[in-house]
């Protein structure tokens, strides 16, 4: 049964809510000496897995203004507070870190501005892809094999999300530029 798109109380919202509330533990066991956790392993797998059980909560019971705001939302505050941890500790770069802050800041904004006008902006593919880019460097970032020994994985993947975070962002810019030049 289809969800109606004002409700606030959904499945979907109830798990992004969660992703919400637990991502300050996230941020506080993320180790300051880089060697990883497998504790902050694990609860960034959770974190990015309730991410896919809300989308799929939300495909099947239809998806809701609340869920549309909440998700995105969601998704910045468990990367970007994860990313600004690793920039303190030292494993991830603030100027790279900076540009996908910019990004999504710029992006939210669009939404909200669009939003007030009646607009919808669904998220794209290339959003999708520089959201599991995003993660990807995270975890490489806090787990143990990777971390010590390997941080150029995590290095080399927000290197990655950084150009797919800035490409999204360029898609969603030409969008917008063609729909306020067509009205």
């Amino acid at each position: 049964m289809p969800v109606d798109p004002s409700a606030i109380r959904t499945w979907a919202n109830a798990v992004t809510v969660g992703r919400l509330l637990i991502s300050p533990l996230m941020f506080a066991i993320i180790p300051a000496d880089n060697v990883g956790s497998w504790a902050a392993t694990g609860l960034w797998f959770l974190l990015c897995l309730s991410d896919l059980v809300d989308g799929q909560l939300a495909r099947k019971h239809g998806t809701t203004r609340s869920g549309a705001f909440l998700d995105p939302l969601a998704d910045k505050v468990c990367v970007l507070g994860a990313m600004f941890i690793l920039v303190s500790r030292g494993m991830f770069s603030p100027w790279l870190v900076g540009l996908i802050a910019a990004r999504e800041i710029a992006i939210s904004l669009y939404r909200v501005f669009a939003g007030a006008k009646g607009v919808s902006v669904p998220a794209s593919k290339a959003a999708k892809f520089k959201t599991f880019a995003q993660q990807v460097s995270v975890g490489f970032a806090v787990l143990p094999l990777s971390a010590a020994d390997y941080n150029y994985l995590a290095k080399g993947s927000l290197a990655i999300a950084t150009v797919l975070t800035l490409y999204s962002g360029l898609q969603y810019g030409a969008v917008a530029f063609k729909a306020r030049k067509q009205a």
